[in-house]
C-alpha cells in the first residue's frame, strides 16, 4: 500500500509524484542576481533529492528587492539565460515527475543586507547598500535604513515587475510559480498592520493590505496563464497587534479567487519582537488552519525531518504536502530515506543506482 506521503497530488492542473517538497533557500550566491556555478551544485543536488516538488529560492523581480547582493533575481536577460541553463542541468537529472519552481519575490525594508556568515545586518557604507523601499516609512529595527513609502504609481510598477518576472520564468522553464508574501519580504510588509500604516487604498482595513497580493497574483496569472500558480504565507506574525491565522484566512480565499493553487504556511519574519516558539513542526497547525478555513490546499514548513512525522501531517489531513529545507542541506536524499522508511520505490539517475540498497539498508537498521 502507497504511504501517503507517496501519493501523487494535482495543484492548479500540475500533477506532482508525492506529497514531499523542497522549501525554497536562500543561498546568497548570485551574481548580480545571477545563478552561479554554486547554483547548478545546487540545483541538480535537488534534483536527485527525491522530492517531487522542488521550489528554488527566493528570486527578486527587481535589483533594489535583493535581500543582499547574493541574492538570485529575474530582473535581467542574464538572470533569465543563467536560471535557464542552471534549471536545464538539473533537469537532466532529475527523478522522473520532478517539477520545478521559482519563488518572486521582494524584500522591501529587508533589502540592502549582508549576506547571513557576513552579519546579516545592514550594509555598511563601504559595502555598497542601496536605498530601499516598503509600504510606509517604517525601518524593520533600531539601526536599519528608513525605507521610502511606496507611492501609487511605484506600487503599480512593482506589480508590474512581478508580472515581467513570471514571464522570463516561464522562459527559462519553471514549471510553477510560488508568491513570496512570507517572513517579513515587501508583500507581507503591505499585509502587516504593523508595518503598512498607509491611509490609501493600499492601507488601513485588511481587504486594503490585501490588495498588493491580490494585485500581484492577478498581474502573474495574466502575464503566464499556463503556469501553476502557488504562494508562500506568514500565517501569524507572532507579535502583538500583528497579522493573525484570522487574516491569513482571509486572504489565501481571495488568493485562491485569483486561481492560486495552494498556500505553504509559514510564520513571522516582520519583527524582531517576535515570540516565535520554534520547534519541530511548530506550524503544522497553521497549515491545518487555513486549510480547514479557506478551502485551499496547503504546504506545511518548519523544522519537519522525519519521514515518520511528514507522512503522519498527511496521514492525518492536516495538510496536502510537506516542505523541508535545512533536512534537504544537511541530508540531499532525504526523498530517499522517506521512501526506504516505507518500502516505497527510489527513482535515482543512473549513475546512483548502486547506492539504493545502502540507503535501504541504512533505513532498515535504523528501524
Amino acid at each position: 500500500m502507497t504511504s501517503p506521503l507517496f501519493q501523487p497530488i494535482t495543484l492548479g492542473g500540475l500533477t506532482f509524484p508525492n506529497r514531499i517538497a523542497v522549501a525554497p533557500m536562500c543561498q546568497y550566491s548570485a551574481e548580480d542576481g545571477s545563478a552561479s556555478d554554486w547554483h547548478l551544485h545546487h540545483w541538480m543536488n535537488l534534483a536527485m533529492s527525491g522530492a517531487g516538488m522542488v521550489t528554488v529560492e527566493m528570486t527578486d523581480v527587481e535589483r533594489r528587492g535583493r535581500i543582499s547582493h547574493g541574492c538570485l533575481g529575474l530582473y535581467s536577460d542574464d538572470n533569465e539565460a543563467a536560471a535557464k541553463r542552471t534549471l536545464d542541468a538539473a533537469r537532466r537529472v532529475a527523478a522522473p515527475g520532478t517539477r520545478f519552481g521559482t519563488q518572486l519575490a521582494h524584500a522591501g525594508r529587508k533589502a540592502s543586507c549582508q549576506r547571513p556568515w557576513e552579519g546579516g545586518g545592514p550594509l555598511k557604507p563601504d559595502q555598497d547598500p542601496w536605498p530601499i523601499v516598503s509600504a510606509s516609512a517604517v525601518a524593520y529595527d533600531a539601526g536599519w535604513q528608513v525605507p521610502h513609502a511606496l507611492e501609487e504609481e511605484e506600487v503599480l510598477k512593482v506589480i508590474e515587475h512581478f508580472a515581467d518576472a513570471a514571464k522570463r520564468a516561464e522562459r527559462a522553464g519553471f514549471d510553477f510559480i510560488e508568491l513570496h508574501a512570507a517572513h517579513g519580504y515587501l508583500i507581507f510588509q503591505f499585509l502587516s498592520p504593523l508595518s503598512n500604516q498607509r491611509t490609501d487604498r493600499w492601507g488601513g482595513s485588511l481587504e486594503n493590505r490585501m490588495r498588493f497580493a491580490v494585485e500581484i497574483a492577478k498581474a502573474v496569472r495574466k502575464a503566464v496563464p499556463n503556469l501553476m500558480l502557488g504562494a508562500r504565507l506568514s500565517v501569524k506574525e507572532w507579535v502583538d497587534g500583528g497579522f493573525e491565522v484570522e487574516d491569513a484566512i482571509e486572504v489565501a480565499k481571495a488568493l485562491k479567487a485569483e486561481g492560486v493553487a495552494y498556500l505553504c504556511c509559514s510564520s513571522g519574519g516582520n519583527s524582531p519582537l517576535q515570540q516565535l516558539p520554534a520547534g519541530p513542526g511548530y506550524q503544522v497547525h497553521l497549515a491545518e488552519a487555513v486549510r480547514t478555513g479557506a478551502g485551499i490546499p496547503t504546504r506545511a514548513v518548519g523544522l519537519i525531518d522525519d519521514p515518520k512525522q511528514a507522512e503522519a501531517i498527511v496521514a492525518d489531513g492536516r495538510a496536502d504536502m510537506v516542505a523541508l529545507a535545512r533536512a534537504f542541506l544537511a541530508d540531499p536524499r532525504w526523498g530517499w530515506r522517506a521512501a526506504a522508511t516505507f518500502g516505497e520505490q527510489i527513482r535515482p539517475a543512473p549513475q546512483l543506482a548502486r547506492s539504493v540498497t545502502t540507503m535501504q539498508h541504512w533505513m532498515k537498521s535504523a528501524g
